[in-house]
């Protein structure tokens, strides 16, 4: 059926990035559409951050922007449009209010992304934004590399611009199964190789599994590949959670945006990790005998307990067949020698993960080459706009990608 409403824009996905494009061109007093596939909007949006909503953060620009690596240039405009104070402001305008508890971290007060998405929903229907769900997009129609027109499983509609914000490929059960990517493909642009990103990681090992109850603060990672410089320089550091199957909390989902590309070239890929808070050999060393000579009583694991919990200390005995009940002292050289390597860096062997099921966010997406930074809009077809996870930047975890999709979104908008 064909709408007779023409439209200013016609915002294509729900996401951080679709909500703040309509609405900041509803404020501009555009004429605007929000499609969406799903039964009800921001689905994705709902489980960011465990439910909480970990916004952004406080970053400087240039240092946020560094984060994400070399693609994080292209983000300039954007993010001097709205940054981490733009964004508080922008949720102040919609009397939801933002706070940092922990000095870094922006969350709502309320630490609900439920009272972010009403704050985000009212502000639509203020703006008398129309919102129609279980809408599916299947094309984008043009003339003279222009768009005219949106089509859908059931509807076409006619529009002066339109901005796909439909995401990546992570989590398909909230949404994200690549249509966007589809469409654009047809129009012309390159879409770079996708890979699931900010996830567990699965390992050949599975001693870990009787650590489960441990979480490890202050973890280094890095990659241990011989001959391959670039690998080798790959680090990251923060909390980590043992599994069942490998590996998981926040520095392994940094880590995962670096290791999956890898994996297509190497089946494994080994790393090392610190558990012992980047203590180094000698000062493990230091570390043990003072504590042993202090209290001759104890036994190895008691000694152990001083620097990593007991579940893991008594994994490292296992695996050094050092006998639990004895004194370090009593403890043969070659295994003293192994147990302390094993404290400075324990060996894992990455050896899979679970894809975009559990990915959080995709790394890769439309081409930056095909996108004017300053504008969001298509170099190929005038008129099309993309905000937030479709186009080919992804950041670490802690509030980096939500605020690229509000400000790329915000920008867009503002333009459209």
């Amino acid at each position: 059926m064909m709408s007779d409403t023409v439209y200013d824009l016609i915002v294509v996905g729900s996401g951080a990035a679709g909500l703040a494009g309509a609405i900041k061109a509803g404020r501009n007093g555009k004429k605007v559409l929000l499609l969406e596939k799903l039964s009800q909007i921001a689905t994705k949006l709902k489980a960011t951050g465990g439910g909480r909503c970990n916004l952004s953060n406080t970053l400087d620009n240039t240092t946020f922007m560094q984060s994400f690596g070399k693609n994080g240039r292209f983000m300039t405009t954007a993010i001097n449009k709205m940054d981490h104070n733009g964004l508080r402001d922008f949720f102040t305008s919609l009397d939801l209010e933002t706070h940092i508890p922990d000095g870094f971290r922006i969350f709502p007060v309320t630490h609900s992304s439920t009272t972010v998405i009403n704050a985000l929903l009212q502000e639509l229907k203020r703006l008398n934004i129309k919102i129609l769900c279980d809408e599916k997009v299947e094309d984008i129609l043009t003339k003279d590399n222009m768009v005219t027109h949106i089509k859908t499983q059931n509807n076409l509609y006619k529009t002066k611009n339109i901005l796909l914000a439909t995401g990546g490929m992570g989590y398909p059960k909230m949404g994200a199964t690549g249509d966007g990517f589809t469409i654009v493909q047809k129009l012309g642009h390159k879409v770079t190789k996708l890979y699931p990103a900010m996830m567990p990681l699965s390992t050949k090992e599975t001693w870990q599994g009787n650590c489960r109850a441990d979480t490890i603060s202050k973890v280094t990672i890095k990659v241990n590949i011989p001959n391959n410089n670039k690998l080798k320089k790959l680090t990251a550091k923060g909390d980590l959670i043992f599994t069942s199957t490998g590996l998981r909390g926040p520095v392994i989902l940094d880590f995962a945006r670096e290791i999956t590309p890898f994996l297509d070239t190497y089946n494994e890929v080994p790393i090392l990790v610190n558990l012992t808070h980047g203590k180094h050999e000698d000062e493990i060393i230091k570390i043990i005998k003072d504590k042993s000579i202090k209290e001759p009583n104890k036994n190895i694991i008691e000694i152990l307990t001083f620097l990593i919990p007991k579940s893991l200390a008594q994994e490292f005995c296992k695996l050094c067949n050092i006998d639990s009940s004895i004194n370090y002292k009593h403890i043969n050289g070659e295994s003293k020698n192994q147990l302390i390597k094993i404290l400075a860096w324990t060996p894992f062997t990455i050896s899979g993960h679970d894809g975009f099921n559990k990915a959080m966010i995709t790394r890769g997406g439309i081409s930056l080459k095909e996108i004017d930074p300053t504008t969001m809009q298509s170099k190929i077809i005038r008129g099309l706009y993309f905000a937030g996870e479709i186009v080919d930047i992804d950041g670490p975890c802690g509030g980096y990608n939500l605020q690229w999709s509000f400000s790329s979104g915000y920008l867009a908008g503002e333009i459209c």
